[in-house]
This record gives structure tokens, C-alpha cells and sequence, in this order.
């Protein structure tokens, strides 16, 4: 009985193990497809996971249609403050500097500051943000770990600015 709970004990690890490559396998893909769309080639092919689990099948992939900056004669330039954002450990708004209808630089103007480990939350955080947010040339960023509030709110107040740039 012993040996029976313990085999099988060892094939769920294996299976779990399984499931978790296969995610992990799928979401590199995923990172790779979005990584080279956004360095400006389009993929030739995505990858769809069918039914079956060990199989997928390629389709091809949509082309990317022309960005706002390439189609208009005018592309917007200036810097543009988004909303302030409050949150429960304190209020959050940046500013962006758009130069040509390409998003340059992204500032903090105020950040978290309820208390101390809230200061240090957002002088983490706020680096990350910033460099994701101009690699992306959007707020289609992930939170940082561990500020979880300021991330949201960064990233809110983010989307106000670039809302009034129009981008």
C-alpha cells in the first residue's frame, strides 16, 4: 500500500511538472511573437495550441497595419500630465514627453508617500515602470511585483497622459 501511494505520488509530480513546462513552453512563445512585433518585424506564423496537448497547428499571422505616427502628416510632440491617482498609501501621477508621436521620457511627479516603506515601494518600483512603459510605448505593461497599488496607479495616471497626446 505504501509503495502504491508513494508511485503514485512520484507520477503526480511528474505530471505537474508536464503541465508547467508545457505552460512555461507556450508562454515563451507568446513573449517572443509580442517581443518581435513590437521591435517592428512581423511574425510570419503563431503558434495555436490545439486539443490535443502535444500538438499545434500554425496559422498565419495578421499584418500589422500602419501606427498612428506613420499615417498622420502632423505627429504630436510636447509633454502631457496625466490625472493624479489616489490610492490608500497616497496619490500617484506622472508626466510623459512625446517628441514626433514617439513616447521619450516618462517622469514621476508624485508617488506613493504614506510612509516609509511606501517611499521605498515607489523608488523600486517606479524605474521598472518607467523603462517597461517606454520599451512598450504603452501602459500594456505588467505590475510590479510587490506594488501592486502604485504600479495601478502609475499606470492609470500613464494612460491619461497618453490619452491627451492621442497616442
Amino acid at each position: 500500500m505504501r509503495a502504491r501511494a508513494t508511485i503514485l505520488g512520484a507520477l503526480s509530480s511528474i505530471a505537474v511538472l508536464a503541465v508547467g513546462w508545457q505552460l512555461g513552453a507556450d508562454g515563451q512563445q507568446s513573449e517572443t511573437t509580442t517581443s518581435d512585433t513590437a521591435a517592428g518585424s512581423a511574425p510570419t506564423s503563431t503558434v495555436t495550441p490545439s486539443a490535443d496537448a502535444g500538438s499545434s497547428t500554425a496559422t498565419p499571422a495578421p499584418t500589422p497595419s500602419a501606427s498612428a505616427s506613420e499615417t498622420t502628416t502632423s505627429a504630436v510632440s510636447g509633454t502631457f500630465t496625466g490625472t493624479s491617482v489616489h490610492t490608500r498609501f497616497g496619490d500617484v501621477q506622472v508626466q510623459i514627453t512625446v517628441q514626433d508621436g514617439i513616447l521619450s521620457d516618462v517622469t514621476a511627479l508624485q508617488l506613493t508617500d504614506q510612509d516609509s516603506r511606501s517611499v521605498s515601494i515607489s523608488n523600486r518600483a517606479a524605474p521598472i515602470l518607467r523603462q517597461e512603459v517606454l520599451s512598450a510605448q504603452s501602459a500594456n505593461v505588467h505590475s510590479v511585483s510587490g506594488a501592486t497599488y502604485t504600479s495601478n496607479a502609475y499606470l492609470t495616471s500613464l494612460q491619461s497622459a497618453l490619452d491627451q497626446a492621442g497616442l
